[in-house]
């Protein structure tokens, strides 16, 4: 076990020391840089208990990829996701928002935090209905499936596996309820969840029509330098879509971009480690409704970012549900496994 988080520590007492520090550089008071790094070690937190089914669905892709491509998700991806989700993104959307230069975000983002989080927070109806979108489309393509033979609700699962036949159903769901939350939303407002809710939905067509093709063609031409270039770019996103809610929902705890990098980052570098453990380990096969689970859990998050262009839902509540169906998936499984084992 130790091994896989080696480096998650490593990070970890790193990240904390320049939470500290910051925390002295902008107050001068010891007080003050042990808030800084407190709310560093909550962010760390958070981000993991968020992301604990991203790591479960990531396991879920990358056993499937070519073990190039695994290795490349698992070094290239990490960077893209704590540098480029975690740094990158939010200083993406006070640019498009302020119309301001990179550079001036980050001068703001460093000069006046509260002026630069306000911007941040109007951005998060778009930023909810598009991730809400890609990541209700991930959990229903999963369910929604012919090939699918392990139910875990059987009640539920069997009859969205047998509704698979009809075609664009996953599709027709995820706008039928788009269509209700900009019908309940003020005019406004509900022609920009809209737009942004059929651009999620269209990016995970996207993508996910990029990945049958790349990967398609590079069975085809036996190249393995294109070979997972798809999947790896449907983690990518996926990974992205993930980070919205706890990017936005760290500024509730703190208002500097550069503790929020932090902490996230840690979280981050957990998250690679539970992935790697679960595809070293094959643990999705020997606990066979984790997945489950972890499909459940993006699919009340999707309906969270959803509900949350209404009113706030604190980042706890989403954690703890998320935590609930991979906790209960965890002892179904293990019960089945005992099960099995007194019959065997």
């Amino acid at each position: 076990m130790l091994r896989y988080f080696a480096w998650p520590f490593f990070f970890t007492f790193i990240g904390l020391v320049l939470s500290f520090w910051l925390g002295w550089h902008y107050t001068q008071t010891f007080g003050g840089a042990l808030g800084f790094l407190l709310t560093g070690a909550i962010l760390a937190v958070l981000e993991i208990s968020l992301s604990f089914d991203n790591a479960v669905v990531n396991a879920h892709k990358l056993k499937t990829m070519r073990p190039e491509w695994q290795r490349r998700f698992l070094t290239w991806g990490i960077v893209i996701a704590v540098f480029g989700m975690r740094i990158v993104f939010p200083l993406l959307i006070v640019v498009i928002a302020a119309k301001i230069g990179p550079i001036s975000a980050i001068v703001l983002a460093a000069s006046d935090p509260d002026e630069y989080a306000r911007i941040i927070g109007d951005a998060h109806l778009p930023i909810a209905a598009f991730g809400g979108s890609f990541l209700m489309m991930v959990a229903l393509t999963y369910f929604v499936d012919e090939g699918k033979e392990v139910d875990w609700i059987r009640a539920l699962e069997g009859k969205l596996r047998a509704c698979a036949s009809i075609r664009g159903l996953e599709i027709a769901l995820v706008l039928g309820i788009a269509v209700a939350f900009t019908l309940i939303l003020p005019a406004a407002q509900g022609a920009e969840f809209l737009f942004a809710a059929v651009c999620g939905l269209l990016t995970f067509l996207v993508v996910e029509f990029a990945s049958h093709f790349l990967d398609n063609e590079s069975k085809a031409t036996s190249t393995a330098a294109t070979g997972g270039f798809g999947a790896f770019m449907y983690l990518e996103v996926l990974d992205a879509s993930f980070s919205f809610d706890g990017v936005i929902g760290a500024f509730a705890l703190t208002q500097n971009l550069f503790l929020i990098a932090i902490g996230l980052g840690i979280g981050a570098f957990y998250v690679r480690a539970l992935t790697i453990m679960l595809v070293e380990k094959q643990t999705l096969a020997e606990l066979r409704y984790l997945e489950h689970g972890a499909f459940y859990a993006i699919l009340s998050l999707s309906i969270i970012m959803y509900v949350q262009t209404l009113f706030h839902i604190p980042e706890v509540i989403t954690g703890l549900i998320g935590a609930a169906f991979i906790g209960l998936a965890l002892w179904s499984s293990l019960r089945h496994n005992r099960i099995e084992a007194l019959q065997g």
